[in-house]
């Protein structure tokens, strides 16, 4: 999304590259823009967007919809934080991890998976440059040199073909273009951060184009192991990423697109911090400190990945035939201590606080390929209808090694191993009509069929439990096999050329999920497949001349036989299980004006009421002290929590964000701007029962940029805070052991310097 402003200069991209030596050389001659200059109101340009898989105006589409702008992806990831910096900033969206930087859970309107399993399937889908990233790895892609970031909420199964029955984020890279263009951007902050990014493309001959584009970011370590005794331990990484497109315009009505990009990640596994709620609350221990721990297990994390994809079409006239054709493959592994401390009870010293047990563990994708291919044909201004249609293939193998170690032991060795080995096939055929039945009225249909299989094997070589008599298992096969229909129905009421209304009801599926964790367990579950039916109705507005636009969304879902992770407890076992049903209801909405020429403001705000619907569905609870609050049952000699009534996990009931930017002119072609972002959501259960101590506070973050851009935004100095409060809440929790947590972010203050052209 792009934004007019009577006084602004020509804004300056976010970040810089790699390998932009080229970036040095004299930029292309920017002519001054005298229309920026002139005496018309401020407003807002319209939204594009291509939910629908074709370009729309956003206030056509009859979907719960919000886009992030480019000056706002700029200044949230001006910290060098991941992906997971979205998360609040958009409405109904959370975004967590218990693996750092590799591995983001996404949830949109209280629906995702918090399962820490490297085949974990998840209900929100991430499609980046069109291609599905279904391993919850391939979604920490760094987020770069970005057209625009479309967040889609509720079903979303007819057009898009891999789990999105909760919703789906989709990124567009900048694509290369015949014009020379470009940025680049370098920041400079607390822990001795860097981060570095950039692009740029331009002509290679009348009918080829090219773009480069990359990311360089490191932080050094600022967390001081008061155990070993070593300052500054813990909490770097290194991380690069990349991405050259090449693309073809030619005769005949070709435009193929050619993507190459990869990423590579050396740094700090997910801290976990021993003890450090207080028993019987949700608070931090007293004197909490986080840039110290103590631990006696190793901690670190690599990936390495990399991916293609080719975009084609060709337009035939009447249609346009569509092919997108992807490979992506990717290799990490995660080393932690989980117990989050030092030493054990029976082996002191230990602590802090109460250490049962050790644990320390990794979790390894070894060997990781997917290859996806759709094809669609699209219609082409048929008048009154227009349609699409298309088939989807979808393959991926992998295998997950699971590791353990002895704390205790001298060199800490290896004393357990496990792996999981998965194939999942799945295809699709698709269909979507648009009609318009008046100038008013425009109705929507779609029908989609999904076919979906998965062969998994798992087996036990050497069991952490050893000394218990507990030996190999497996291997232990499992497979799935199922079809369903997903589809959709819409209607678009223009009230004015200003206003519309619309009222969706869609059905979305997931397929069944295989869990074989077996390093501690000794079974393979399998949750069957899950359904949801939505409804949603809502209005979408320009205002004032457009000085200002409002979206607003009424929504309810029920979704059947739910797939729900139960994580840990005091079995210390992921088990997968279906809920007979939970519900959701809620709204979304979106704000954004010129409240004066020189100040543009946006709010948003969701409210999410979720509950577990299934009078016999029961968890294990915490095995690590805490404070449990459901009603319990005893089932073969374990108590067991009932979870009936409870609100989903990670999903709170409010979300709310504000941005205010401030600029003044300042000469001919300067602006002084001040630009300020917040962030709140209310608290979140960790797990899928309730205790006193895993609920995470009501969290508010806020970031603030004050900076000078000049040469109609060409050049731009800033300064720049993150987490700017340096509020301090535990966001995830490890309950097997002891009251383990671990924390958000820390502030991050810096300046950066960027350059577009």
């Amino acid at each position: 999304m792009t934004k007019t402003h009577r006084n602004a200069p020509r804004r300056i991209s976010p970040a810089l590259l790699p390998l932009a030596i080229g970036l040095a050389l004299p930029p292309p001659t920017l002519a001054q823009d005298t229309d920026a200059r002139d005496e018309d109101p401020a407003s807002l340009d319209a939204i594009t967007v291509t939910a629908q898989r074709r370009v729309e105006d956003a206030k056509d589409v009859p979907i719960s919809i919000t886009t992030v702008a480019e000056e706002k992806l700029d200044v949230l990831g001006s910290g060098g934080e991941d992906i997971r910096f979205l998360s609040g900033r958009l409405p109904s969206l959370l975004i967590e991890s218990s693996f750092g930087r590799a591995f983001p859970r996404f949830y949109i309107r209280g629906l995702g998976n918090t399962d820490f399993d490297l085949n974990a399937s998840q209900p929100v889908s991430l499609v980046y440059d069109e291609v599905v990233q279904e391993n919850p790895i391939l979604k920490g892609f760094p987020v770069f040199d970005l057209e625009r970031i479309e967040l889609l909420r509720g079903p979303q199964g007819t057009l898009f073909g891999r789990n999105t029955p909760a919703g789906l984020i989709k990124f567009e890279s900048r694509k290369p273009e015949q014009e020379t263009s470009g940025y680049a951007q370098l920041s400079l902050g607390r822990f001795e951060s860097v981060n570095f990014e950039g692009a740029i493309g331009g002509a290679l001959s009348p009918s080829v184009s090219a773009r480069i584009a990359g990311l360089a970011q490191r932080r050094d370590d600022w967390v001081d192991n008061a155990y070993s005794g070593e300052d500054d331990a813990l909490e770097g990484y290194r991380e690069y990423a990349s991405r050259l497109q090449l693309r073809y315009e030619g005769d005949g009505g070709l435009d193929a697109l050619f993507n190459l990009h990869a990423r590579s990640l050396d740094g700090t596994a997910r801290l976990f911090r021993a003890n450090i709620l207080e028993p019987g609350s949700n608070r931090l221990v007293g004197g909490f400190d986080r840039s110290r721990i103590a631990i006696d297990g190793d901690n670190r994390q690599t990936l390495d990945g990399i991916g293609g994809s080719v975009r084609l079409g060709w337009d035939l006239g009447r249609v346009t035939l569509h092919s997108v054709t992807g490979y992506e493959s990717v290799d990490t592994l995660s080393r932690g201590d989980i117990d989050g401390g030092f030493g054990a009870v029976f082996a002191p010293p230990s602590g802090p606080g109460l250490i049962p047990f050790t644990a320390e563990s990794a979790d390894g994708l070894p060997d990781h390929s997917q290859f996806t291919q759709e094809l669609r044909i699209e219609s082409n201004d048929w008048g009154a209808l227009d349609w699409q249609a298309g088939l989807f293939h979808f393959d991926e193998s992998l295998t997950i090694d699971s590791f353990n170690y002895d704390s205790l032991a001298p060199g800490r060795p290896q004393n357990g191993y496990a792996r999981q080995e998965q194939d999942n096939r799945a295809w699709a055929a698709f269909g979507s009509l648009d009609y318009e039945a008046s100038d008013a009225l425009t109705l929507r249909g779609g029908l989609r069929y999904t076919s979906d299989r998965k062969d998994f094997v798992a087996e036990r070589f050497e069991s952490p439990l050893s000394f218990l008599g507990i030996g190999p298992i497996g291997p232990i096969a499992a497979e799935t096999d199922d079809s369903d229909v997903s589809w959709d129905l819409s209607a678009t009421w223009a009230l004015d050329d200003d206003t519309n209304v619309f009222a969706r009801v869609a059905r979305g599926f997931r397929a069944p999920s295989i869990q074989g964790r077996l390093l501690f367990g000794d079974i393979v579950s399998v949750a069957d497949s899950e359904t949801v039916l939505s409804y949603e109705a809502g209005v979408k507005s320009d205002l004032f001349d457009r000085r200002a636009r409002a979206s607003f969304t009424l929504f309810r879902y029920t979704v059947d036989d739910q797939q729900l992770t139960a994580v840990g407890g005091a079995t210390n076992f992921n088990t997968l299980i279906n809920a007979e049903r939970s519900i959701g209801q809620g709204f979304e909405l979106d704000l954004e004006a010129y409240v004066t020429d020189d100040l543009l403001v946006t709010f948003g705000a969701s409210y999410n009421d979720t509950e577990i619907d299934d009078p016999g569905l029961a968890v294990a609870p915490c095995g690590g002290g805490c404070t449990v609050l459901d009603p319990t049952v005893t089932v073969g000699g374990v108590a067991l929590a009932l979870i009936d009534g409870n609100r989903l996990p990670n999903a709170p009931q409010w979300i709310a964000n504000l941005t205010a930017r401030y600029g003044r002119p300042v000469g001919e072609t300067g602006e002084f701007f001040v630009y300020t972002d917040w962030a709140y959501r209310s608290e979140v259960s960790f797990f899928l029962y309730e205790s006193a101590e895993f609920v995470g506070d009501p969290l508010v973050e806020g970031g603030l940029r004050i900076g000078y851009n000049w040469d109609f935004g060409r050049y731009e100095i800033a300064l720049f805070g993150r987490n700017i409060l340096d509020e301090t809440e535990a966001v995830g929790g490890i309950d097997f052991n002891n009251l383990t947590g671990f924390v958000n972010e820390p502030r991050i203050v810096g300046v950066e310097f960027s350059l577009r052209f």
